[in-house]
């Protein structure tokens, strides 16, 4: 089965196989959620099944058998398939019986030495997740791309590529899964929640506040994280529109990024709806871009990219969203925009 969201990549890889370029070594890239395992398996069912993908063969029950995602109770380098030709490497539990944060190099030495056994037929080795790798994995990986072995393919999957070296990324094919919010994967997160819950939300509004992403939609309606998400989103056009309201802006306390990037998605929205000149479903949105320049917006929305790429520093998220927030609560009214300070503190 392939997903909706997956429909792009996935014919992008068909021409490929199709055309018998499918290179040695594949970079599956996408946000955390958007299916990158599952693309995976159904990739690896497509080019090992005889019958492409018919789910009923031996060689299709064997793959789904696998369970490479679960934690298991001891330590290993790699994990079989029960395919004989197919392995899997991952954060494993170490020696000392806890959670690795990263893929060691001894684990990339064993996958690289499985997959350099000569193969008759083809051999696959998939790394979820390449980005989790240590430095000296990364290296170790490196001579074996460089260097494929006839009728192997290497598949590292990814949810952040800066976190690669470009030695990698350099000897990949790359293919993206991009966040979607069209009409087939609106109805996909419809048939994922029950008749009742449906009636409550609407589908496509669970998908914009999960940022494009389908089951992390199904994933926040299991928590409060819709509502959060909501109130975060109707505060922020109150203070566009009214910006005394920034007073009340301590219910952000805590969720400082999950804010940024409601922000964003708002901003995004807001930039669409002046480009296609015609109103969106959001009212008070609508009011915001009225009166919003598009180059303010454009300006506002690389701060709150830069903001959010911060977060993985030791910035003050804190101050970084206070700092963002008074620009946006200027912005229908903005003569020059002024420049957000505290990205280079800390």
């Amino acid at each position: 089965m392939t997903f909706p969201w997956h429909k792009k990549a996935s014919e992008k890889l068909d021409k490929m196989i199709e055309q018998n370029h499918l290179p040695h070594a594949l970079l599956i890239t996408g946000v955390d959620k958007i299916g990158k395992f599952d693309f995976t398996q159904a990739l690896i069912k497509k080019l090992l099944c005889p019958n492409s993908s018919c789910d009923h063969c031996e060689l299709c029950k064997a793959l789904d058998n696998d369970d490479p995602k679960s934690e298991l109770g001891h330590s290993v380098l790699i994990r079989r398939s029960h395919y004989p030709n197919l392995i899997y490497c991952r954060t494993e539990l170490n020696d000392a019986g806890s959670m690795s944060k990263d893929i060691r190099v001894d684990q990339i030495r064993a996958f690289c030495e499985s997959l350099g056994k000569t193969a008759e037929t083809l051999q696959i080795g998939v790394v979820f997740y390449a980005d989790q790798m240590n430095n000296n994995a990364a290296n170790s990986l490196l001579k074996t791309l460089e260097e494929p072995r006839q009728n192997t393919l290497i598949i590292l999957l990814a949810h952040n590529t800066d976190r690669l070296p470009m030695t990698i990324l350099s000897r990949c094919q790359t293919i993206h899964i991009n966040p979607s919010y069209d009409e087939s994967t609106a109805k996909w997160v419809a048939s994922q929640i029950n008749d009742d819950t449906r009636s409550d939300f609407d589908p496509m509004q669970l998908l914009e506040s999960a940022y494009g992403v389908p089951q992390r939609a199904i994933d926040d309606l299991k928590g409060d994280y819709y509502f959060k998400y909501q109130s975060w989103q109707n505060l922020l056009l109150e203070i566009a529109l009214s910006p005394t309201k920034i007073t009340d802006a301590e219910i952000f306390s805590d969720n400082e990024l999950d804010v940024l990037k409601c922000l964003q998605h708002l901003i995004n929205e807001g930039i669409k709806i002046k480009i296609l000149n015609h109103d969106g479903a959001n009212l008070e949105l609508n009011k915001v871009v009225e009166k919003a320049s598009f180059n303010h917006l454009y300006k506002l929305l690389d701060d709150t990219n830069q903001a959010i790429s911060l977060s993985q520093t030791t910035v003050n998220m804190k101050l970084l969203l206070d700092n963002i927030l008074v620009v946006w609560s200027h912005i229908t009214n903005l003569k020059k925009y002024p420049a957000v300070t505290n990205f280079q503190e800390h």
